[in-house]
């Protein structure tokens, strides 16, 4: 049981870090950065800001390093409660990693196109457009990363099953599985209407991402015989 406490209490803060480092990259920097609709706008921040922006591209690539390590981590904390799950679990969260790893290929080259540094025969007003699109596909890319939140059922049963983590915490992860495909089914389908339901999903899985990584990092486990099955 002191093993598998130490396991969670690893899982949990190498969650917060992916978390931390996810949320600076995904949301704070952009949010200083993207001006949408105004490609002239955003490479004025761009340039302006560059080594902003720079970490937020530094800080995505640390984050889905770390989650290399939090995805074996997991599943070695699981395995034992139901290994078909578990690998499951484990396939869904590494198939996302080389979409991450991919889509910062775009923010790069946005930076590179303005600075002069490829393209260089092109107008000011071409390449402002050019960043603009490569920045757009990112923004794309990263919906298709975050389908990638199926990985929450699997992990929400696995931890519903296991006898040494709250049941209710399976509960609200299968439940953040399912916003997290709702959420980018809207972007992709009815983009029109993706802030609506981003506002009224949203919450689903924060809610279960935000609980289950603390109660890992601050609990760890039950104290109790582990359940397999």
């Amino acid at each position: 049981m002191t093993s598998l406490k130490k396991i969670a209490r690893l899982a949990g803060l190498l969650y917060l870090i992916v978390d931390i480092t996810g949320y600076y990259s995904i949301m704070y920097v952009p949010s200083k950065i993207v001006v949408q609709g105004d490609a002239v706008a955003t490479a004025n921040n761009i340039l302006a800001n560059e080594f902003l922006f720079r970490t937020g591209i530094v800080s995505f690539l640390i984050c889905n390093l770390i989650w290399v390590f939090f995805v074996l981590i997991l599943y070695r904390l699981f395995k034992q409660v139901n290994e078909h799950q578990a690998k499951l679990m484990l396939a869904l969260m590494l198939v996302i990693i080389p979409i991450a790893f991919v889509i910062e290929i775009f923010d790069i080259t946005s930076i590179m196109i303005l600075k002069g540094e490829i393209m260089k025969a092109f107008e000011p007003e071409q390449k402002h457009d050019l960043a603009m699109l490569f920045l757009n596909i990112h923004r794309y890319g990263l919906v298709i990363f975050n389908i990638g939140g199926l990985w929450f059922i699997p992990f929400g049963q696995l931890v519903y099953k296991s006898g040494f983590i709250p049941r209710i915490f399976g509960i609200l992860l299968i439940i953040g599985g399912i916003g997290y495909m709702i959420e980018s089914l809207a972007f992709l389908l009815f983009p029109s209407y993706h802030s609506i339901v981003l506002q009224n999903i949203g919450v689903s899985y924060g809610v279960g991402e935000l609980s289950i990584m603390l109660w890992l990092l601050i609990k760890g486990v039950k104290e109790h015989e582990q359940k397999t099955g």
